[in-house]
């Protein structure tokens, strides 16, 4: 009978790998750098996440709203506008939407494809 609970005992240790845990990994790139979790600079993370997730959102419904100016320029004229102050002085679009800080739209005539880049350094 003790026999068979030593053994019980060593296998439930080689399956529970005998208490020790593996050093945990990072799965990959995560969207912000982490401060380790630290319960001091929680808010001050948080804040500056809230903040970039502002300037993407700000970044992505700007974008759309040219894409969509240019699309419907498309279907009426059929053709892509030469640029996209052409779009404002056609009426599609009041004025072109101010991107964030650091970000301007980068327009291809050819396909009509409009994105929002950093911003050149002169």
């Amino acid at each position: 009978m003790k026999a068979q609970i030593v053994a019980w005992l060593l296998a439930v240790c080689g399956l529970a790998g005998c208490g020790r845990s593996k050093p945990a990994t990072t799965g990959g790139a995560t969207n912000a750098a982490s401060s380790g979790g630290n319960p001091l600079t929680a808010p001050v993370d948080y804040v500056g996440a809230v903040g970039q997730a502002q300037k993407h959102a700000v970044k992505v419904v700007d974008t759309v709203q040219v894409q969509q100016a240019v699309q419907q320029f498309h279907a009426a004229e059929d053709r892509y506008p030469k640029d996209l102050d052409e779009l404002v002085r056609e009426g599609y679009l009041p004025r072109l939407p101010q991107l964030p800080a650091g970000m301007q739209y980068a327009y291809n005539p050819a396909n009509g494809q409009v994105k929002a880049v950093p911003a050149k350094q002169p």
